[in-house]
């Protein structure tokens, strides 16, 4: 690698031009990801690129006038401290708002190295290039913000408010729930059953941690395998099993963790104001984001939670 301050003119153009070209890909990629989900706003990183293409001919127009038709690949790796960008198969599934901030951060990058370049260049006509091109990465700015604009209506802003909100049901909030409500309910059993059987906290505690993490284990394999996601729209299944698989485990620690506390009595009473907050929380999810009424969403989540509650208890005193 090499320093930015020891490339010459012709490196710099060669860089600028492989520059160009990548930022080119970069928003044809963010177009592509987002045209299913976000049609309005892969129309503006379509005309980004197109952008992007117009520079790319004006830097190898003037290179070819100055240095010939050969224009060594010289890219962003190769210069030591220069930006770099993410590859955007890494940022699947994409988040429209990072996105979008990568592109203003894509913009301001080649505006500051533009400055720079045009700093050290000490040929005229390279350095009045240079130049032109920063002042036409600040216009572009606001032609994205014109574009943008123009593309991003409220109709189709309240469109992909819509479909980033069904996403993130669909690849967050429901695997985690799924995971919560298992962890939170499935285990109430066992932990009860153990306590009142035992009469000792620290059994109980080590028949929740178990149960727990057992249940977080097995839940994210199933979520994980359930399916790919990629006629649902769900995501990445690993990712999703991830998150069920942790939220399982930490419903079932959230009354178990009580059972630490030495006295039977108190740790038991802790534990069960811990399972009223945990089925609230579950109620208040599925009012907010599954469009459940919350008097009906408290009910359900409310008897279910009982019924394995009072299976526990009576099991554990038998």
């Amino acid at each position: 690698m090499r320093n930015f301050d020891q490339l010459g003119e012709r490196e710099i153009l060669a860089l600028a031009i492989s520059s160009e070209e990548e930022d080119r890909r970069i928003y044809l990629d963010f177009a592509e990801g987002l045209r299913d989900g976000y049609p309005a706003s892969a129309q503006v990183f379509t005309e980004m690129a197109a952008e992007e293409d117009q520079h790319r001919r004006w830097l190898t127009e003037s290179y070819r006038q100055k240095f010939g038709e050969h224009i060594p690949l010289v890219k962003r790796e190769d210069v030591r401290g220069f930006f770099k960008r993410k590859p955007v198969w890494q940022l699947q599934p994409l988040n429209l708002d990072a996105v979008r901030r990568q592109a203003a951060d894509m913009e301001y990058d080649a505006e500051q190295f533009y400055q720079r370049a045009a700093a050290r260049a000490t040929d005229a006509s390279i350095r009045k290039l240079l130049r032109d091109l920063a002042a036409a990465e600040v216009k572009h700015e606001a032609a994205a913000a014109r574009i943008t604009q123009a593309n991003l209506t409220q109709s189709a802003r309240a469109q992909e408010a819509e479909s980033a909100h069904r996403m993130l049901v669909l690849r967050f909030i429901q695997p985690g729930l799924a995971g919560l409500m298992d962890g939170s309910v499935s285990t109430l059993a066992p932990v009860f059953a153990a306590a009142f059987a035992s009469g000792m906290s620290w059994e109980a505690f080590l028949v929740g941690m178990a149960a727990s993490l057992g249940a977080g284990i097995s839940m994210g394999f199933a979520e994980a395998l359930s399916d790919n996601g990629s006629l649902t729209g769900r995501g990445a299944p690993l990712l999703r099993g991830v998150v069920c698989g942790m939220m399982t485990t930490l419903g079932g620690i959230g009354h178990t963790l009580p059972f630490l506390i030495g006295n039977f009595h108190i740790a038991t009473i802790v534990a069960v104001a811990v399972v009223v907050a945990e089925l609230a929380a579950i109620s208040w999810v599925r009012w907010k984001y599954m469009d459940t009424p919350p008097i009906s969403a408290a009910m359900q989540v409310g008897f279910g939670g009982a019924l394995v509650f009072a299976t526990g208890i009576l099991i554990g005193s038998s």
